[in-house]
């Protein structure tokens, strides 16, 4: 019934659900980015119109759009924005927190960006947090570029490769296989988020 199903979801649907939520994560509003992205790799690695190519397309571009955006609201808005984040999200936009990636950027300039893009609290603040802090739009976007790229061409990668090989040796309990995989993914993805929140 699964494997119906999978079959029935149209790629393009796929493809526009990662580079939205990634895209809207970019620009500073907490979604679960990477575990869409990671679900839909897993989805490429048992469907065979889901090319996992175009997902890691979709994430890219989502993320650099996204962070561009995030990147536009932060030269508008400056250090207001920070403010609104802390009343609307304050579990991920406590002063400590944004305090921290703002040292973080000082320090590291346009690397902070690039690493930033795997570490959950940055990828949310870069954008916002380059353009406050007066980082030039094109080395900001080079940085960026190439973060998004590394990232959800890596995550899709590696994920995908995965699903690949559970499928393969767990032929005959394909449709059990992903969702164990899925949800084993899924979970450790949550769980990981959810440990590193505090610090």
């Amino acid at each position: 019934m699964l494997t119906e199903w999978l079959h029935v979801v149209p790629p393009l649907l796929v493809y526009l659900v990662v580079g939205l939520v990634v895209g809207v994560e970019s620009m500073g509003i907490p979604l679960p980015g990477e575990v869409v992205l990671v679900a839909a790799a897993l989805m490429a690695s048992h469907h065979d119109g889901v090319s996992p190519v175009w997902v890691g397309v979709a994430a890219s571009a989502g993320a650099i759009i996204g962070d561009s955006a995030g990147y536009a609201l932060g030269t508008r808005f400056g250090p207001r924005i920070f403010g609104w984040a802390g009343e609307k999200f304050p579990r991920h936009f406590s002063a400590d927190k944004v305090g921290r990636a703002q040292a973080l950027f000082e320090k590291y300039g346009a690397w902070a960006v690039f690493f930033g893009r795997f570490v959950a609290l940055l990828r949310i603040l870069s954008g916002p947090l380059a353009a406050t802090m007066g980082m030039h739009y094109g080395k900001f976007l080079l940085a960026n570029a190439a973060g998004g790229i590394a990232w959800a061409g890596g995550t899709t990668a590696a994920v995908y490769f995965v699903g690949e090989a559970a499928e393969h040796y767990l032929a005959e309990f394909s449709w059990i296989a992903l969702v164990v995989v899925l949800v084993a993914v899924v979970a450790f993805s949550v769980r990981a988020r959810l440990r590193r929140s505090p610090r």
